[in-house]
């Protein structure tokens, strides 16, 4: 049975991809990972963080400093 945590929430293809591509490629991936080190992927914008945001605050995680 897969978890919540198991797959990335939906966002942009471009940001999906951008995530996977650096080795993020479930939600669970991007506990702590620094908002600015995300945001500097291509495709990343601040409407897809702040869905990443919400999503992990779900779970009691968030991205880190």
């Amino acid at each position: 049975m897969s978890s919540p945590l198991d797959a990335l929430p939906k966002i942009g293809a471009p940001a999906t991809r951008a995530l996977r591509d650096a080795g993020y490629p479930t939600l669970r991936d991007l506990a702590g990972v620094p908002r600015a080190e995300l945001a500097r992927l291509h495709g990343m914008g601040p409407k897809a963080l702040e869905i990443i945001q919400s999503a992990l605050q779900q779970h009691d995680l968030s991205l880190g400093p």
